[in-house]
């Protein structure tokens, strides 16, 4: 019991920044994985096209870079909603 007590002085404002602030981190973290996950598929895939029909390589650049935007809009939003609920 006597061990916790300095524990017990923690203000509660200060856990909960706390917890925002790791919120934060794991909220943008796990949204920037994911779209290097999913660019790095876009683009394997589309060497892999090209690789099978080098003729069509101006459409399939065209499709990539939509891949790539919506992509990383998804990245660009998780960082976004991760900084609203830190600062509310």
């Amino acid at each position: 019991m006597i061990e916790l007590l300095p524990l017990a002085a923690v203000d509660s404002g200060e856990v909960e920044a706390a917890g925002k602030a790791i919120a934060l981190g794991v909220g943008a973290g796990l949204g920037s994985i994911g779209a290097g996950i999913g660019i790095g598929f876009i683009f394997g895939k589309e060497i892999e096209s090209v690789a099978r029909q080098p003729e069509l390589k101006s459409e399939l650049q065209s499709i990539r870079w939509l891949g790539f935007a919506l992509t990383e809009a998804v990245a660009f939003y998780t960082f976004i909603f991760a900084l609203i609920a830190f600062f509310l």
